[in-house]
Formats: structure tokens, sequence, C-alpha cells
């Protein structure tokens, strides 16, 4: 006897039934829906909430700590310009582990009930409903978890006086990550650096999924071999 496929039933909290999707799951996150109306994820209300964020809060949350943080390495007897210099490192640090992140993290392969439940929840949801806008930024509770293990490896690779401004500019690079990614979906850039950004993003969701996985840029894309090949033109009869 054929064991029946399991079918999503897109009308009821999703987050407990992709995991019983097994190998399919993976065509199934990959093929996307729409629509600016997200799913439910949690029968919950209370775990529901903690799903959805507005993207303004992510500038309003986080920026007073980038201005904390950066203050205290001023504070600390180093000079604007030297601050100036340890906040773009950060910059430049969190460009790196945004597409380290996205690649080796949020495309990772899964196949059993957990490990496709926990993918569906970081990141195969976004890949099923691009256009859910209050799921396309990283929720706060789950940022403020993750910070302290982000300060404790900043600290590896700074002195003390330093370590506050690299914290802060690698914080200041996620904020510009998250406001930038929300732009690409909901903002209508039309030509120039924003717009080719946005097709860049784009492609990635509806044409090569598993190519262009810089969100702020292809700079690492280039470096790594992910850029998506260029489509063919059209032959012209």
């Amino acid at each position: 006897m054929v064991a029946q496929e399991y079918t999503v039933d897109l009308n009821k909290p999703l987050v407990f039934q992709v995991g019983h999707l097994g190998e399919a799951y993976q065509e199934w996150v990959h093929q996307p829906i729409v629509s600016k109306e997200g799913p439910r994820f949690f029968a919950s209300d209370f775990w529901e909430s903690l799903t959805r964020t507005v993207w303004w809060a992510i500038p309003s949350i986080w920026l007073p700590v980038v201005c904390f943080s950066v203050s205290r390495s001023i504070k600390m007897g180093h000079t604007i310009p030297q601050v100036a210099l340890v906040v773009v490192t950060g910059i430049f640090m969190w460009t790196l582990v945004e597409y380290s992140l996205h690649r080796f993290l949020f495309h990772i392969k899964t196949k059993s009930y957990w490990a496709n439940t926990a993918h569906y929840l970081l990141h195969g949801c976004h890949h099923k409903h691009p256009m859910d806008g209050l799921r396309l930024v990283f929720p706060p509770a789950a940022t403020a978890v993750l910070l302290y293990p982000f300060w404790s490896f900043v600290k590896l690779l700074s002195t003390p006086t330093t370590t506050p401004a690299l914290f802060g500019g690698g914080l200041l690079g996620y904020v510009m990550y998250d406001c930038t990614h929300y732009y690409l979906h909901h903002g209508q850039p039309a030509k120039g650096a924003p717009h080719n950004l946005k097709k860049y993003h784009l492609n990635h969701h509806f044409r090569i999924q598993d190519k262009g996985f810089g969100i702020t840029s292809d700079l690492w894309d280039r470096v790594f071999g992910t850029l998506p090949p260029k489509k063919a033109p059209a032959k012209i009869k």
C-alpha cells in the first residue's frame, strides 16, 4: 500500500503541520504564495503575537542600543574618527554574518519533523509567504537572546575599549539589513541601485533560490561564487 502524501491545510495554524511533510517539505516551502496577508502560525494568541513584528520596531528598539554602545568607546578615550572607523568595520563584519547565516543556516536542507518545523519558523515561512509584511524582520525578543553570544564573539576580536563600538557597528549593520530587506519586498524603487537590489533579491525568491544570498549587497556572492546566472536573452526570430 502506498502511503498518502501529507497535505498542509493553509486555513489552520501551520507551524506544527509542516514537519509532517518530511522530504517533501523542501519542495513545498520553495513554492511561494504571494499575498500580503500571512498565515497563522500558532493556535495560541500569545505565541502568535511573538511571530509578528512591524518593521519600524527594529530601528526604534536597536538604534538607541547602537548609540549607547558607540558612546561607551568614545567615553573610554577614543576619538570620533577612530570610533567611526571601528563602527564601519562592524558594519562590514555584519555583511559577512548576513551572507553566512542566509546561505548556511537559513537554506539548510531538512526532512525530519522537528528540523522542518524549526526551519519553517527560522526562514522557511519567509520563502513560502515572501510578502508577509509582519514576518519580514527578526522578532526583537529573539534578537535580544542572540546579542549576548554576538557580544562575546566581538570581544574576542577587539580590545576592551573598542568592543562597544565594534558591537554597535555590527548591530547597526543588522538594523540596516532588516530595514533594507523590508524595503526590497514592499518598497517600489524606480531606478538605480535600490531597483537593481530589489530585482536581485526577488530573483532569489522567485527564480533561483539557491543563489543570491546577499541582502544588502551582492559582495559576498561575488567572492564565494554564488551569484545567480543572468537570464539568457530572448531569441529574436
